[in-house]
């Protein structure tokens, strides 16, 4: 029996990449990373190599079973260079030492786009729906639109192993999120990066585009998207110390910490974090109890629970490699407690 893997990678486009694909066709494939052999593709068309020396190598990294077509794989891979080096484009190399002391949960929000209108479903051509409020976790044909899209991308995601742990609908018409966790920095990566190549591929079904701009509606009083990431150590899980929370909040607000932050949670994020919108201003940095008007908010149950549990930063945007966001956040979490 012959099968399907298909080689998913990020491209070089600048400020934001995008995912790429090809498929290889295997005999005889019995479905381990293992087998998955490495691959080169043409760098120069994606802007990561010249035209004389195009050659880009493909190292998988993650496979999961592709749900959507007959004797078929996913392949999760990162681009190396010729010499075997990692790209300049690889985010996931940049993540060191991982391993499953950090976990991660990542809740991607997205807007689901009609080419046609050139507006999200529910938005009237040339004009704007009800104002928000009706459609957060909303149901009914008035405020949620798309949900056989949404459960179709859930239920594939389910059946291709990814540990998705909830959908809802989101504050504004059109928009919605999954949420991903994982006991690893790179696999929580993979997971997103998955989970999106999963929705962009079942969004062509249905003549839709999804997009990951943290701010597609502009300079209007419409929610813009992000990518929250909650994190933990085995120190913030199990010793029940504020004081454990408190260093790593304040390490995250050191001056040059900020703008490394900034530098990786997404292009156009200027735009989301305006203070509006259940967001901080991207000039200000704070944190607190409960507080999504913050940058780093200290879930109630994390306090409940003895101060054992998370925090979300709430600042990386829909578009933001997860990859880049969990390095830096795996890098200052340390870096308080050394």
């Amino acid at each position: 029996m012959k099968s399907k893997l298909e080689y998913i990678w990020l491209d070089g486009y600048q400020p934001t990449q995008s995912l790429r694909s090809k498929t290889m066709v295997r005999s005889d494939f019995g479905g381990t990373l293992e087998e998955c052999p490495m691959w080169s593709f043409d760098g120069s068309s994606t802007e990561q190599a010249e035209g004389g020396a195009s050659d880009c190598l493909l190292k998988p990294v993650a496979i999961i079973p592709d749900p959507g077509r007959k004797n078929a794989y996913l392949v999760m891979t990162e681009v190396l260079n010729a010499d075997g080096t990692a790209h300049p484009s690889n985010g996931r190399a940049t993540i060191e030492d991982d391993d499953d002391d950090f976990w991660f949960g990542f809740e991607q929000e997205y807007f689901l786009w009609d080419p046609r209108t050139n507006l999200p479903p529910g938005f009237p051509a040339g004009g704007y729906p009800p104002p928000q409020g009706p459609y957060y976790c909303s149901v009914g044909a008035r405020n949620a639109y798309c949900r056989d899209l949404i459960e179709t991308h859930l239920d594939m995601c389910l059946e291709a192993g990814l540990n998705v742990e909830g959908i809802n609908a989101e504050v504004a018409a059109g928009q919605w999120e999954f949420q991903v966790f994982a006991k690893s920095a790179t696999r929580a990566g993979d997971e997103i990066w998955l989970g999106r190549y999963l929705l962009e591929r079942i969004a062509e079904e249905y003549d839709l585009a999804v997009d990951w701009h943290p701010k597609p509606l502009g300079d209007t009083d419409w929610n813009g998207s992000g990518m929250h990431a909650n994190f933990s150590n085995g120190a913030m899980r199990d010793l029940g110390d504020e004081s454990v929370f408190t260093k790593i909040c304040e390490e995250f607000g050191k001056p040059p910490n900020i703008p490394a932050c900034i530098s990786v949670y997404g292009a156009h994020n200027e735009l989301r974090l305006t203070g509006k919108h259940e967001t901080q201003s991207i000039d200000q940095y704070s944190y607190g109890v409960s507080d999504r008007g913050a940058s780093i908010r200290i879930p109630i149950g994390t306090v409940e629970d003895g101060w054992k549990g998370r925090l979300e930063d709430r600042r990386p945007s829909s578009n933001a490699d997860p990859y880049k966001v969990a390095a830096v956040i795996c890098r200052i979490t340390k870096e308080a407690l050394a």
